[in-house]
């Protein structure tokens, strides 16, 4: 029996405790699907990350200001402008490892208002799938960036009222903030 098939059915139940515990919790967020295509050596650590906490890419900050300016920082691993955020350390909730990136990759101050999108990120490779959730909060930021990134990968922080054309998940950040502004 393939390994790999067992590990990703343990992830999916994972992912779907995950994303009904957010439900549970939270009301009034957006919700978006992703679809990614990857190795087999990086769906493994996908899968055992799904299979821990129900999440691939683990939990981010969409950080805005009063104005409608969104924070983003610059990946360089990706080379993109993506929302601060990673995964969880130790016991940590999605939210708490939200914040916890957020002041490490960003250094802003923030009140957390709650989720504000919730991504379903579907992984395939080969015959091989999965899926796992990713918590968005939102936050009312304030104050200048600054990036203190312990991992090394973050090497710019900024506000944005145009966000980039190089913004991961530019449409799903503009849909939010659509929603958001136009109440």
């Amino acid at each position: 029996m393939d390994r790999l098939w067992y590990l990703t059915e343990e992830a999916c139940q994972r992912a779907e405790q995950a994303a009904h515990d957010l439900d549970q919790r939270h009301d009034d967020y957006l919700e978006v699907e992703h679809e990614r295509r990857v190795s087999r050596g990086r769906f493994r650590t996908l899968a055992e990350r799904v299979r821990a906490t129900g999440a691939p890419y683990g939990a981010h900050t969409l950080a805005y200001r009063a104005d409608g300016d969104l924070l983003l920082v610059r990946h360089e691993g990706v080379d993109m402008w993506v929302l601060p955020g990673g995964q969880q350390e130790g016991e940590e909730s999605f939210r708490e490892a939200a914040e916890r990136e957020l002041a490490e990759e960003a250094g802003v101050e923030a009140r957390y208002d709650g989720l504000g999108l919730l991504t379903r990120v579907q992984v395939r490779h080969a015959d091989h799938e999965l899926w796992g959730v990713m918590p968005v909060f939102a936050a009312e930021a304030t104050g200048e960036p600054s990036v203190a990134d312990p991992d090394g990968e973050i090497s710019e922080a900024r506000w944005f009222s145009d966000l980039p054309a190089d913004t991961r998940d530019r449409a799903d950040l503009l849909a939010w903030r659509e929603r958001r502004f136009s109440e």
